[in-house]
Parts: structure tokens; C-alpha cells; sequence
């Protein structure tokens, strides 16, 4: 074998359904496992030419999710190849302590997203209401009496406000759900929304965070827009 392509780690014990998986490369050969010691590596042939193809992308996806769907999994970046199984191997070797620990820190959980948005005039209202300099300089805007400067000194005063409410309402949501999550990753935002979060939640605490999720959109009211998904494999935890 001239080479092997590398999907993922997990442990040797993981049930690594592979049948019916296609590979990077369509290459003839399926999917197989490189044991060594406490881990495995879901391996197969190198294919001779590779590229990142919608197909071959699509391939390396649907293998990683088809192992995450069953326990815990590091998933590797597209496109990393080893010289032989025995490269492989002492890979294994090499990182066994540290594959081991962040395996078991994702065994048994379920990742939960949550993304925020608010609605921009309730925001802006609350804004004008909480600075007096605000009210000042959006009604000279409105009336016709302000000046240029005045227009541009209540945008960048406006943008500041906004983004110190939507910062400080992100840790304080951030706050309030962590308590029952293992941990959470911070992402940047879309333009839309002020909050992009994740957490790696116990499968057995799955419930109890989804009821803190409804109950958080209920106590923020109508004005915020939450779209919590999940359980989800724990992509942002396993890389």
C-alpha cells in the first residue's frame, strides 16, 4: 500500500460501523480500523490523486458523523494521509495519553448550539431611553436642527451602546447555561445574531439543559429570537 488517508480516532472499543461508508477517493478498498493499544484509527487507502472534491468531502464527512452517531470520536482535518499503518501506529503511540484524555472528556456527551438575535428597534428604544446625550442628538436628528457631527457622533454612540448591551446580554446567557454544560466555545456571530455559542452537555443531562434553553427564550420574551439545536455530535469540542 502506497498509503493510508486518516478520518478519525476513537477508542478500540467504539462500535465502528463502517459498512456501506464510501471513502476519499472512491478508491475499491473499504474503510478500515488500525488498532493499537486503548485507541483506534479509522483508516483507508490513500487515493493517488487527492483533492478536495465535493464528493471526497462529502465522503470524509459522512464517515466521521456515521462513527460520532455511536460514541466519541477526535475527527481528523481533510486530507491527512500517513506513509503506512505502521506510521499510524506510532501516531497512536506518540499521542495516547492525549487522545485518551480528550476521549473521555467527550465520552457520554452531546453537543448543544444556541444562537441570539434581538430585535434592532427594541434595542435601539432601550438604548435612547438609558442615555440622556442619545435622546439629545436623535431628536435634533429628527427635528432638523442637528448638524453633520451631530449625526455621526449619535451613529458611533448608538454602535457603542449596542455592542456593550449585546456583549454583556451574551456572558450573562452564556452564564446562566454553562452551570449545566461541561464546557462551551464561543463563535463569532453572524451579522444577525449577537450570540454563537456551544456546549458540551452529559446525555443524561440532555433534558434538564433543553428545559433551561425554553425557559431562558421564555424569561428574555419576544423581543430576542433563540434557536437552540441539539443534541449534535460535538464537532467544536472534538477538533
Amino acid at each position: 500500500m502506497s498509503g493510508v488517508y486518516v478520518y478519525a480516532v476513537t477508542r478500540a472499543d467504539h462500535p465502528l460501523r463502517l459498512d456501506g461508508l464510501r471513502t476519499v477517493g472512491g478508491t475499491d478498498e473499504p474503510p478500515r480500523v488500525v488498532v493499537h493499544g486503548p485507541l483506534a484509527a479509522v483508516v483507508s487507502a490513500a487515493p493517488p490523486d487527492l483533492r478536495p472534491k465535493r464528493r471526497d468531502l462529502g465522503a470524509h464527512q459522512e464517515l466521521q458523523e456515521r462513527l460520532m452517531a455511536d460514541g466519541s470520536v477526535l475527527p481528523m482535518r481533510f486530507g491527512l494521509l500517513a506513509p503506512d499503518d505502521t506510521a499510524v501506529r506510532t501516531a497512536l503511540e506518540a499521542k495516547r495519553d492525549d487522545y485518551a484524555r480528550r476521549l473521555g472528556e467527550l465520552h457520554g456527551t452531546a453537543e448543544y448550539n444556541l444562537k441570539a438575535a434581538r430585535s434592532q428597534d427594541d434595542l435601539l428604544r432601550e438604548v435612547l431611553d438609558g442615555s440622556d446625550e442619545a435622546r439629545r442628538l436623535n431628536q435634533c436628528t429628527r427635528d432638523g436642527t442637528g448638524t453633520y457631527e451631530d449625526r455621526l457622533a449619535l451613529g458611533e454612540l448608538v454602535a457603542r451602546q449596542v455592542d456593550a448591551r449585546q456583549r454583556r446580554e451574551a456572558d450573562e446567557i452564556v452564564a446562566r447555561l454553562s452551570g449545566l454544560a461541561r464546557a462551551s466555545v464561543v463563535a463569532d456571530p453572524s451579522k444577525d445574531d449577537f450570540l454563537n455559542v456551544s456546549f458540551l452537555v452529559e446525555r443524561a443531562r440532555a433534558e434538564e439543559f433543553s428545559a433551561a434553553g425554553r425557559t431562558l427564550a421564555h424569561d428574555y420574551g419576544a423581543a430576542y429570537d433563540f434557536r437552540l439545536r441539539g443534541p449534535l455530535p460535538p464537532y467544536s469540542f472534538a477538533a
